[in-house]
């Protein structure tokens, strides 16, 4: 079993109660898959200096917000952890090179269990979290990735959990859908069909709107780990259209590796066929 690599737009902590177009489509995506041995996600909500892996048997659920709803803080999300998948992880990390360490007081932050909830909503997949590299790099990111990507064929699913376009500062005060989220969003996805890696690197130059789009590039670096996770399948990729949250949060995700199923007659089924599914 190979599995795919996720990009996930986690947008706002509200995910969790407002699924909004994204939910379903991550719930139907978390139904289609085979079911992994665990789940390893990373996430800017938890940043390190040092390459950090969580090792705790019960990670604890992170409301690492303020200022929303109260039910917000009431969510657990008690996915068990895999302790022995982190010693996986870090002895695959140490062969590449890139030495880690088990961290076992670290929690779930919500760029982890919120999407969760949507792609595993009975919590019954062991999940554990890489510490995303505070060195704001794409290259530094999609490498981190490559060195992980033999993972995929001992069942685990690699996550990078983001946002596709990611301005507090605009989300905050904006009223009405800004046209340049969903332009920044349509030039990933574009750049992502082409195969067109390079550009994806150098989106800062190369991007429409990439400063309003990303002040601060962290919360799109998680898509650079999970193309280089991917390895040479992230080409095969789709993209999960789900439109504009709160003015300014394109919710896209993408689904890297997942070749088509093939029918009887060796060609793909209509269902496979969809490049972008809505």
């Amino acid at each position: 079993m190979k599995l795919p690599t996720l990009f996930i737009s986690h947008g706002s902590p509200m995910l969790a109660l407002e699924p909004g177009r994204l939910g379903p489509l991550l719930g139907a995506l978390g139904r289609r898959l085979p079911r992994p041995r665990a789940v390893l996600v990373l996430s800017p909500h938890w940043l390190s200096a040092q390459r950090e892996v969580l090792s705790s048997a019960q990670p604890a659920t992170v409301h690492d917000f303020g200022g929303f709803p109260r039910a917000l803080y009431g969510l657990q999300y008690p996915a068990p952890g895999a302790p022995d998948v982190a010693a996986e992880v870090i002895a695959q990390l140490t062969r590449a090179g890139l030495p880690a360490q088990a961290n076992p007081t670290q929690g779930f932050d919500h760029g982890a269990w919120v999407p969760l909830r949507h792609l595993y909503p009975d919590a019954d997949v062991p999940l554990l979290q890489l510490a995303q590299p505070s060195c704001p790099s794409p290259l530094v990111l999609l490498e981190l990735g490559r060195a992980l990507a033999p993972l995929r064929e001992r069942g685990i699913l690699i996550i990078g959990s983001g946002s596709l376009t990611h301005n507090l500062r605009e989300w905050r005060q904006s009223t009405s859908d800004e046209p340049y989220a969903q332009a920044f969003a349509d030039w990933v996805w574009q750049r992502t069909d082409a195969g067109d890696l390079g550009a994806l690197l150098d989106y800062r130059s190369q991007a429409p709107e990439a400063t309003r789009a990303h002040p601060t590039d962290e919360h799109l670096l998680p898509l650079h780990f999970a193309i280089g996770a991917a390895g040479d399948d992230w080409q095969h990729a789709t993209r999960l259209a789900a439109g504009v949250s709160h003015g300014v949060l394109s919710m896209d995700s993408f689904v890297f590796g997942e070749r088509p199923k093939l029918s009887a007659d060796g060609h793909a089924t209509a269902a496979n066929e969809e490049r972008s599914v809505h």
